[in-house]
């Protein structure tokens, strides 16, 4: 009997599972993806520089402008009215891009060659406007986070050709 409540003691006095290793966490979630949608062709701005003044963007709101300045249509794309398609990718601290960026999706009543034609575009747009010239601010905030931009092309003033 006394060997029982030995025990019993013994094992009263053990730490807890799931205290013996600290809190119990939430698994960590992958990081939320910034998204930004622009009209494309933009107007007015030179390449990954969103600011008349040369200044480096320094909001995101400037950011997914300045990105989609380089975007340029592509000659067998003018003929459709309406296309859409997404880019996502990542930015390091000093504007340049992580890896390789992925085409999410992209809609337009194009054939193969037409859709081809539109990845070349995006992509090439994401390869002209990087390094962008952000501030060290807006780079830290960032760096390393999902971009998502979608580049909407609506044709000539909106009515396609």
């Amino acid at each position: 009997m006394r060997r029982l409540a030995a025990i019993i003691v013994m094992v009263a006095a053990l730490p807890a599972p799931s205290l013996a290793f600290g809190p119990i966490q939430p698994p960590l979630s992958l990081p939320e993806t910034l998204r930004g949608t622009v009209q494309v062709p933009v107007q007015g701005m030179a390449g990954g520089e969103r600011r008349s003044d040369g200044q480096p963007v320094d909001t995101l709101r400037d950011l997914f402008p300045a990105l989609a300045a380089c975007w340029q249509a592509p000659e067998g794309l003018a003929k459709f009215e309406h296309t859409e398609i997404t880019v996502r990718f990542s930015l390091r601290r000093d504007g340049s891009v992580i890896g390789t960026p992925r085409i999410t999706f992209s809609q337009t009543p194009a054939d193969a060659r037409g859709k081809a034609l539109l990845t070349e575009a995006s992509l090439s747009a994401i390869r002209r406007c990087t390094p962008a010239r952000i501030t060290p601010a807006l780079g830290g905030a960032i760096a390393g986070r999902p971009l998502a931009l979608r580049f909407v092309y609506e044709g000539p003033k909106g009515r396609g050709v």
